[in-house]
Formats: structure tokens, sequence, C-alpha cells
């Protein structure tokens, strides 16, 4: 499961880095830092709430969603908003 998710993940980025230098989009640092923790929080999120589901606790695995995947959503929307407005800005 892990390496399909590495795949993804690798094809993700790919793909990103491939968009942002076709539209002309460069990241500062704190954006990239931003993007890498909400990364890391979203496979953190995944491998918990799948390990929760396995371990047939429902409860703790919706829990975990919202504890630490909604978070993970937004400091990846926060990185890309401010990559975006700084473009248009220039």
């Amino acid at each position: 499961m892990w390496f399909i998710i590495g795949f993804i993940i690798g094809a993700l980025v790919l793909g990103a880095a491939w968009f942002s230098r076709t539209k002309n989009l460069n990241f500062t640092w704190y954006e990239l830092v931003i993007g890498v923790i909400g990364l890391g929080l979203l496979l953190f999120t995944i491998q918990n709430f799948l390990g929760s589901f396995i371990e047939y606790e429902p409860q703790a695995a919706y829990t975990f969603l919202l504890v630490t995947g909604l978070p993970a959503l937004i400091l990846l929307v926060l990185a890309w908003q401010l990559a975006v407005r700084r473009t248009r800005k220039a």
C-alpha cells in the first residue's frame, strides 16, 4: 500500500513542479516549508486513519481525520494560495 501511495505522491509532486514551471510560479522558502509540513501531516493522517479502521476503531479514525487531516489540508491550501497570490501581484 505504501508503495502505491509513494508512487502517487511522487507523481503529484512531479505534476505540481511541472505545472508551476509552465505557469511561472516560484515558491519562496516558507511556502515550501508549509507545503512539506502539510504533506507530512496528510501522510500521517492517512496512516493513522487506516490503522484505526484495521483495529476496528472507527470513532478514533474519524476523530483523527478531523484533528490532523483538516490542519493538513489547510496548510496545503495556504501554501498554494500564498504562491498564487504573490504571482498575481507581480
